[in-house]
């Protein structure tokens, strides 16, 4: 006869060794013996969030589907998301005021990126930066209480600058998009084996990491002889599920490995160590780890910059190879904005890369993506004009498995601001907040 116990492994059960905490992916030794799968759900599948900073806007006449509501035709820039419609939605006519120069305060628009999570204007000031919390932060602070991090911050570009940056305006606006309080912006890490070690290391200081590096030591090898002790507590299902797990962790640390090798011989100090030299490579990565962390329930928001305001990087991968910042000023010619297009589709390439990374990990209730939400927007919409208006917005994911996509929203111009759609996350995210930055009412998006 078998027996079925009530005893079951905790969600925030680890493998710990010398200077490593490596959290485990969910298993089905996590879910108590005969709890209704839903009643489990409800207590251990998370809601997720990621925020995807796009700067200097879309290719004018690529971007904006034709149809709105159900079963719109993807456009030539959003297409890579047609294998996902069903957790894809876009957002089209939306304006972003709090970037908006004015009499008092002319230029800047390349220095008020930092609206995207905020919905607050940031204020021209070089000392001391003020700008407000970032919905990835309010979102951490409700789910993130019982992970190892609340957030995790990453991008590709290293700022590289301090001080005063545009116009009279900090820095700080330009190299961080994610703000813990009004006058404390999170810094971006952009190296992966930095990273990858905030996300796995326990304790261990920088000298110990650093030498780490230098012998190519795996995360893995000192965890791996408690491997097999925990293997026997669990069933087949699960045993696989954690060789899968630990594969992924391998794998992505050998790419690290490989992607520092160039730069281990002879650094320079335009790129760093550990940095890959090859963006398409260092893309995937940064997306590689969170969809790590979301599958260890290691954070449950992140943000990840794709570059900074006036980024001059290169986009080979995308069949073109000028840079970022002068091909946003395409001067209304028709070749110059289909060039931009091929950049702007390429980045939804790789979101569509990351979507099937988060569809590919089971949760109780579905998979990672059905139960996160990814924004990705920017802070203009023709870029060429510094408009900040008819800004493009995706948002892919169910959050808590109910959020539905294949929809189109689009709304007439100068009518409805980003600033309200980031309150309606909030309040998707269970987040009753009366408004966030200048947002005057939720959008509805439900």
């Amino acid at each position: 006869m078998n027996f079925i116990s009530k005893k079951s492994l905790p969600r925030r059960q680890f493998l710990r060794s010398a200077g490593v905490t490596l959290a485990l992916p969910l298993l089905d030794a996590m879910i108590p013996a005969m709890t209704p799968t839903a009643k489990a759900a409800e207590s251990i599948s998370p809601r997720r969030f990621v925020g995807v900073w796009h700067p200097q806007g879309v290719a004018p006449g690529y971007w904006r589907p034709q149809q709105t509501g159900s079963d719109f035709e993807f456009s030539y820039i959003t297409k890579p998301l047609e294998p996902f419609r069903d957790r894809t939605v876009l957002v089209s006519g939306l304006d972003v005021p709090e970037a908006y120069s004015t009499e008092e305060e002319p230029g800047g628009n390349h220095a008020r990126g930092a609206v995207f999570l905020s919905g607050a204007r940031p204020r021209r000031n070089a000392v001391s930066p003020y700008l407000g919390v970032t919905i990835d932060q309010l979102i951490a602070q409700k789910y993130g209480q019982d992970t190892i991090l609340g957030s995790i911050q990453l991008g590709v570009e290293d700022a590289g600058n301090y001080g005063n940056c545009n116009w009279g305006y900090s820095c700080a606006y330009t190299n961080s998009v994610s703000w813990i309080s009004a006058t404390q912006p999170l810094p971006t890490e952009i190296n992966p084996r930095v990273a990858f070690e905030r996300l796995f290391g326990d304790g261990a200081s920088p000298e110990e990491r650093q030498r780490g590096r230098e012998l190519n030591a795996s995360i893995l090898d000192s965890v791996a002889v408690k491997v097999p002790g925990l293997k026997r507590e669990l069933g087949r299902g699960d045993q696989i599920k954690l060789d899968t797990y630990l594969e992924n962790i391998r794998e992505l640390e050998r790419r690290i490995q490989i992607a520092m090798s160039g730069n281990i011989v002879e650094p320079t100090q335009e790129i760093p160590f550990g940095i890959p030299q090859e963006k398409d490579v260092h893309f995937k990565l940064m997306y590689d780890l969170i969809a790590l962390a979301f599958e260890g329930d290691i954070t449950r928001s992140a943000t990840f910059m794709l570059g900074r305001d006036l980024s001059s990087i290169t986009h080979p991968a995308s069949g073109y190879t000028g840079g970022w910042h002068a091909t946003s000023h395409h001067g209304d010619t028709p070749a110059n904005i289909a060039n931009y297009a091929k950049v702007n589709r390429y980045h939804i390439s790789l979101l569509a890369y990351f979507a099937d990374k988060l569809s590919k990990i089971e949760d109780v209730d579905g998979t990672a993506l059905d139960n996160s939400l990814i924004y990705m927007g920017s802070n203009m919409g023709n870029s060429h004009r510094h408009a900040h208006e008819k800004v493009p917005v995706v948002l892919v994911g169910g959050i808590d498995g109910t959020y539905k996509g294949n929809r189109h929203f689009a709304y007439p111009d100068n009518v409805e601001k980003t600033s309200n759609l980031l309150l309606s996350i909030l309040h998707l995210y269970g987040i009753e907040a009366a408004s966030i930055g200048e947002s005057t009412k939720p959008l509805e998006i439900a």
